[in-house]
């Protein structure tokens, strides 16, 4: 395992890690946290570790906490081979555990990120202990409206209207993208308002930032459409380990009336529902989240 340590504009330590087709970028865990038990944290589409920050900070003294950025996202680079499949995303995430000899580990997924840690967890229940779901992207269909203009990335010609266009001014992008993941946006921290520009801003100069998010995209479409083993709803029903599933009633990218199908899905399963949250609860409601997840590592 090789690393390569860096900072961040937001003072955020990072470390590359080379698995096997992929460069990843990983933060954490926190000093003193040796002895703890391990938790990986997968971040949704267009999303980056950073989204984890307010849910590792209450989890501190409780795991090791640490959070990986997908192959494109974030500080990480793209994968050699240009997948970024929902399976390019899993093998990425094995390789990284594989290669840090972590696992088993308590495994926190939200959107992509969700569908990711459930793949995983049917493929290698070896590397997981427990599974905490946020708004995890399962096979909804049809999906909600308002999670419509994300899916319509994926259709052949749209990405190439948008690099047409007009460059979006950084500031109301960013806000437009908060309103859609937050269900109080005008709440959001000035702290984490401003990362978040500054976020946007720097991945809207790097070439790979489209490819990545429009190739994953495609990618949740296609593991939507999947049947057999492959099935994501088939997966689920072959995971074993306690799950904890997190829905917010403001979302709109994940309703939160898929949740009976995904409790019901999987053989151990416990649910919270926050009325105020949206996409994002890990973000919004930390305290929350990070008290259910105690109680679920508690029995794993």
């Amino acid at each position: 395992m090789s690393t390569d340590q860096r900072v961040t504009a937001s003072a955020e330590p990072l470390r590359t890690v080379a698995v096997p087709g992929a460069v990843l970028a990983v933060t954490g865990p926190q000093a003193g946290s040796e002895g703890l038990p391990p938790a990986l944290f997968v971040h949704g589409l267009g999303g980056s570790g950073d989204n984890w920050r307010e849910l590792m900070a209450e989890l501190a003294g409780e795991v090791a906490g640490e959070a990986v950025d997908l192959p494109g996202f974030g500080w990480s680079e793209p994968p050699l081979d240009g997948d970024h499949s929902l399976s390019g995303h899993v093998r990425a995430v094995i390789g990284y555990l594989e290669a840090a000899g972590r696992g088993p580990v308590h495994l926190f997924g939200n959107s992509m990120g969700g569908a990711v840690a459930v793949r995983l967890a049917a493929l290698r229940p070896d590397l997981v202990r427990s599974l905490t779901l946020i708004s995890p992207a399962l096979p909804e269909l049809p999906p909600q409206r308002t999670a419509w203009p994300t899916g319509l990335l994926a259709v052949p010609g749209v990405p190439a209207l948008l690099q047409r266009g007009p460059a979006p001014d950084v500031e109301q992008a960013t806000d437009r993208l908060l309103r859609l993941v937050y269900g109080d946006a005008p709440g959001i921290p000035a702290e984490r308002r401003e990362r978040a520009v500054a976020e946007f801003r720097r991945r809207a100069a790097l070439p790979h930032a489209l490819a990545a998010l429009v190739g994953s995209t495609r990618g949740i479409v296609s593991a939507y459409t999947q049947r057999g083993d492959q099935s994501l709803w088939k997966q689920a029903e072959q995971v074993r380990v306690p799950v904890l599933l997190v829905y917010g009633l403001k979302d709109k990218l994940v309703s939160y009336r898929s949740a009976r199908r995904a409790c019901a899905a999987f053989a151990d399963a416990r649910l919270l529902v926050l009325p105020e949250s949206g996409h994002v609860a890990m973000m919004e409601h930390p305290a929350q989240v990070a008290r259910a997840a105690r109680e679920l590592m508690a029995r794993s």
